[in-house]
């Protein structure tokens, strides 16, 4: 369970799911199929290059980032790094606020 009493830590998705079930009063089962379902659909709404807004929590988006040219740390070599799309999180005010 997710406490505050608990101080600064990491929290696994299992104990995700524990706390969605408890707070929202569902099965562990339901918490972990609606925690999967949110999973997908950001997912699949980034692949297609779009946004997710959860208004007072933040914004998922994954801008496009161009290919350019690195360097291999050991041999100094110049490498050619493709371009890609970044997920990223951009935290919304109410998280901001309530941290």
């Amino acid at each position: 369970m997710i406490s505050c009493d608990e101080g600064a830590r990491s929290v696994n998705k299992s104990e995700l799911i524990e706390h969605i079930a408890h707070q929202a009063d569902i099965s562990k089962a339901a918490a972990g199929r609606s925690l999967e379902a949110l999973i997908g659909a950001v997912t699949k709404t980034l692949k297609k290059g779009g946004t997710v807004t959860i208004t007072g929590f933040g914004t998922f988006l994954a801008p496009k980032r161009e290919a350019r040219v690195g360097r291999n740390p050991r041999t100094q070599a110049a490498i050619k790094i493709k371009a890609a799309r970044v997920p990223k999180f951009r935290p919304g005010k109410g998280l901001k606020d309530a941290i």
